[in-house]
């Protein structure tokens, strides 16, 4: 209790300069109630959750209840949520929220940039309060974040370098900031930006909680950069990675991590610092796969087309043109007999629309039908026992009758564009850009419940999730002499597994069960070289990127490290209406020696 105490103390008499001060709210001047909303970052991400944590001192002898309803506006398009919290009386607590940020797609219409806008409006027992944030992108910028050391001296110099030359994007900013001392502790509150900066007083500055889940993050895809005013600094002594002393870039999983040296200043280069957060080794922005890698998907060769249906509907509609037009008139309600209009006409457009409902059934039917890709990292190392996940998933739908779906992993999900060229089942297109479409998202005891627009009757939608699940599944080494051997501890079979040993061999199994040992026979480098190209045209751009990793070792070259294919992994569940008749998984990770 007191260290909570001593906590809430911190907060409330610490600097806010990093952070964003929505509103501070007290409902009596002759109270000592006080409730603050504070933007722990900045700016808002384009994409993922934006982290905002309220400190409540309840003064009265009553306990109190927070509401809180969260829009995120980009373009024509909202992400709503709404969060509660109670206050007890007479005490002082904080409360961390990940409110949940739209998809900034509104670069189109002449204009290459996008606004997001999270608006928070609190009400409940302490009266109401509202307020606003928002950032603008260009297309194709990352959503970068600077610790408040860094941001101060240099914040201006980057954002000039930024917009120089380009005369559209004056007034652009290059980065948002952030205060070490009060980093969100769940590696979803970074999923929407692509790369952090800090020094390395801000890294040991932060929790242990908050730099594990920067390091999830960065597992994921993030970009790590870290400036060194100490010579003595290494990823080593910054519990960041086992590299050597003097090694100053590591790949993590899907992300990398670097490390530069920075004078006492704190002064950056502005055009060194954006060449690092934006060079080509990096993967693409989360931003610019939404946006532009699944206008061409492989995946969505696995979904069955189906064709459109229109001349039926037409030939339905003319014949009930000819029944409530002629046929009613000279027939069913002929002169003298007139007034049967007001009970032949009801009939004939009642009888006409349970015709179309019953031809959309039986050519529809009800739910849908998905296929699923996924790019698994294993990481049974360091006690961390996590799956790194990219899945990537489309589906077309029939006749829904409910909306809603649970997601119940730790994962941050996004709709993705994708053709409208020739399209009519597709919803959120490069030709409307999602304009008009509502998403709902809440948090629920831990689990992410959404609704709305995410899945459609009579669409064709897709997503992109990115997940960090545990597990206990690894490859286990029985012996790495000779013809290797090894058991898997998954829970569903591997059709195909390539293992790559210390000295650079290459080794190959094929139906390997859960629990069973098996042994390798020995393959030529082309053999895993070719099947990791195979892999790679399956995913999207940036999924593939990560796995090849153009300009540096592919996930498969990595000594003592495995590759494998299964088409029985489950896949992260989102909406359970669709039958997913396909789940591919390519797995990676390293080989559990004994």
């Amino acid at each position: 209790m007191l260290s909570r105490l001593l906590l809430i103390a911190a907060l409330a008499a610490g600097p806010l300069a990093a952070q964003e001060n929505l509103f501070i709210h007290v409902p009596d001047p002759k109270s000592k109630t006080r409730v603050e909303a504070v933007a722990l970052f900045s700016r808002p991400a384009p994409s993922g959750y934006l982290p905002v944590r309220f400190l409540v001192n309840n003064g009265s002898d009553q306990a109190g209840k927070l509401e809180i309803s969260t829009t995120s506006t980009t373009g024509e398009s909202n992400l709503t949520s709404s969060f509660s919290f109670e206050a007890a009386a007479e005490d002082s607590t904080y409360h961390d929220i990940l409110v949940p940020c739209g998809t900034v797609l509104n670069f189109s219409r002449g204009y290459s940039g996008g606004s997001a806008v999270v608006q928070l409006r609190m009400g409940g027992s302490f009266g109401t309060s509202a307020n606003s944030i928002s950032a603008d992108y260009e297309e194709g910028q990352a959503a970068i974040l600077l610790s408040e050391s860094l941001f101060t001296p240099n914040a201006s110099a980057l954002d000039n370098q930024l917009t120089s030359g380009h005369m559209r994007a004056r007034g652009q900013t290059f980065a948002g900031r952030f205060t070490p001392t009060s980093m969100p502790e769940d590696w979803r509150a970074y999923s929407g930006y692509d790369g952090l900066g800090m020094t390395d007083a801000d890294w040991t500055a932060m929790t242990p909680g908050a730099r594990n889940a920067i390091l999830r993050w960065n597992r994921l895809g993030g970009q790590l950069v870290i400036y060194a005013v100490s010579s003595s600094t290494n990823f080593a002594t910054l519990g960041i990675s086992d590299k050597a002393a003097g090694v100053t870039q590591a790949d993590r999983s899907f992300g990398n991590v670097s490390m530069f040296p920075i004078g006492t200043d704190l002064k950056l280069n502005p055009a060194e610092t954006i060449g690092i957060f934006t060079k080509s080794d990096n993967l693409p922005t989360v931003l610019e796969s939404v946006r532009g890698d699944f206008l061409s998907w492989p995946l969505k060769s696995h979904l069955t087309k189906q064709g459109y249906n229109s001349s039926l509907f037409i030939l339905i509609l003319v014949a009930f043109g000819v029944l409530v037009g002629p046929v009613n008139l000279f027939v069913f309600a002929k002169s003298g007999r007139r007034h049967r209009l007001f009970i032949t006409t009801p009939l004939i457009a009642l009888g006409t629309s349970a015709v179309l409902v019953a031809l959309i059934i039986l050519i529809d039917g009800f739910g849908g039908r998905g296929v699923r890709i996924q790019l698994m990292e294993i990481r049974p190392d360091d006690g961390d026992n996590s799956a790194y996940i990219f899945q990537e998933q489309v589906s077309r739908t029939g006749i829904l009758m409910d909306k809603s779906f649970t997601v119940s992993e730790p994962a941050a999900i996004t709709p993705v564009v994708i053709s409208g060229h020739d399209n009519q089942w597709a919803r959120l297109t490069d030709e409307n850009w999602g304009e008009g479409m509502r998403y709902e998202a809440e948090f629920r005891n831990g689990k992410l419940e959404a609704s709305g627009d995410w899945f459609l009757s009579r669409s064709e939608q897709g997503q992109l999730l990115r997940g960090i699940v545990p597990t206990r599944g690894r490859i286990e080494a029985r012996s790495l002499t000779g013809q290797p051997s090894f058991m898997s501890t998954f829970d569903f079979p591997i059709e195909t597994l390539y293992f790559r040993d210390s000295s650079g061999g290459c080794w190959k199994a094929l139906d390997v069960e859960p629990g069973k040992a098996f042994s390798c026979t020995q393959v030529d480098e082309s053999e895993v070289k070719s099947f990791t190209a195979e892999a790679g045209k399956q995913l999207s751009q940036r999924s593939s990127k990560a796995l090849l990793r153009t300009g540096g070792t592919p996930l498969s070259e990595r000594p003592n490290h495995f590759i494998a294919f299964t088409s029985a992994a489950p896949g992260i569940e989102t909406f359970e209406g669709i039958d997913w008749q396909m789940t591919q998984t390519y797995i990676t990770g390293p080989i559990v020696q004994p």
